[in-house]
Parts: C-alpha cells; structure tokens; sequence
C-alpha cells in the first residue's frame, strides 16, 4: 500500500477535468422550477359556454329548467326558488325517474347555481339530464 506525499509536483499540476458539480445542481433546480410552474399553467383554460351545435332531442313532455345569468331559477316559465325547485324535482321522482330535464343554462350563469340543480336532481335519483344550447 501505498502512501501519499505532499510533494510539490502534486500541486503544481493543472486540473484537466471539469467539474460537473455546479451544472448537475443547476439543472436540478431548473427542474424542479419546471414541475412546480407546470401545473399552473394548464389551469389557465379560459372556457366560453354553451356554444355547441347538438343533435335535436326528441324526448316527450321534458322538465324544462333554466337558470338565468342572474342565478334565477325558472320551472318551464314560472320563477321559483330553490326549495320550490328540490320540492318539484322530488315530485317528478316519485312520479317517474325516467323522466327528461332540460336544463337550459345562461352561458354567464353562476356554475355553482347550475350545479345545484344536478345535484339536487341526482339525490332523487333523476339521472336523465341534458343540456340545452343555442345553435351558433
């Protein structure tokens, strides 16, 4: 075995490999700047509804519901609020589960005022639901 010495050749030698150090750790934190702005940047999906052509429905003696951009609830024609709509929804339940809803929604209605509508449709088990959009 051998053993070192501190001679002075040893130092006086230039250092003929890079050190890789520094660029390893740049590329790391590089990295980890790209996974943590990368998911912000695909939630900036900004979303105009409804604007689809859809095929005519056809269903027979549909419940219509519409939801204003104001957050109003209409049952066909009549203004009614919300615990006149969960009332009606559990009496078309009793009635038939099959039964078609039309929700006709304001393309700046408040989504949480839309949503309250599938919810409460799907607590009485009303799972026929679509949505109505206008023609482009």
């Amino acid at each position: 075995m051998g053993i070192a010495s501190l001679d002075r050749e040893d130092f006086s030698a230039p250092m003929a490999e890079i050190n890789t150090t520094p660029l390893v750790d740049v590329m790391l934190v590089l990295l980890v700047i790209f996974l943590v702005t990368a998911p912000m940047l695909t939630q900036a999906v900004k979303l105009q509804l409804p604007n689809e052509v859809a095929t005519v429905v056809a269903d027979k003696n549909p419940v219509v519901i519409s939801v204003t951009s104001e957050g109003n609830y209409y049952w066909g024609e009549e203004l009614i609020g919300v615990d006149t709509m969960a009332a009606r929804l559990q009496e078309t339940a009793a009635t038939d589960t099959k039964r078609a809803i039309h929700l006709r929604a304001d393309a700046n209605a408040p989504y949480g005022k839309v949503s309250k509508v599938l919810v409460t449709a799907q607590r009485y088990g009303l799972h026929n639901i679509g949505f109505i959009t206008e023609p482009k």
